[in-house]
């Protein structure tokens, strides 16, 4: 018997390099980005305060609010505590729990801190709110809502 190599050498083939192998795939991922940027860029142009409001359905029943002063999600059962008031970044300072806060008539100690599942509350910064949401349970705040429904008010309670 004669002796073989178990490893042989594969015989070397210089591949011919296509400029439009890779030229047309590369132009078409690069078009797909950039469109994609644009298209977000104009998304979010378009804000809360563009258009007329509308409502949506989802499963269950509940409605998606979006309109120039209202949005979010119109559930009374899911989001049954409501309160009025001024929206503040929370500095984190003494309470250290929601991302902001709705400052409300009768000083520090009404204040309510502020988190949302559902929205971003920096489009609100220093605007006069109803905002509707469910209560948690805190450690350092008195009162600590996940906001599901926010709506602009016209002027703000009286006392801020």
């Amino acid at each position: 018997m004669g002796e073989q190599n178990l490893v042989q050498d594969f015989p070397q083939e210089q591949k011919k390099f296509n400029l439009k192998e890779v030229l047309i795939p590369s132009l078409v991922i690069i078009a797909i980005i950039v469109a994609g940027g644009f298209t977000g860029y104009f998304l979010s142009k378009r804000g809360v305060a563009s258009g007329p409001t509308e409502t949506k359905e989802l499963i269950g029943g509940a409605e998606v609010v979006q309109g120039p002063k209202e949005v979010g999600i119109k559930d009374e059962k899911a989001f049954r505590d409501t309160s009025q008031g001024k929206i503040q970044v929370n500095d984190n300072g003494d309470i250290p729990e929601g991302s902001h806060k709705l400052l409300r008539p009768g000083g520090e100690s009404q204040t309510a801190y502020l988190t949302s599942s559902v929205l971003d509350l920096n489009q609100f910064l220093g605007k006069c709110v109803q905002v509707w949401g469910e209560t948690f349970a805190a450690q350092k705040a008195g009162w600590l809502m996940d906001v599901g429904r926010v709506k602009i008010l016209d002027s703000c309670p009286e006392g801020l």
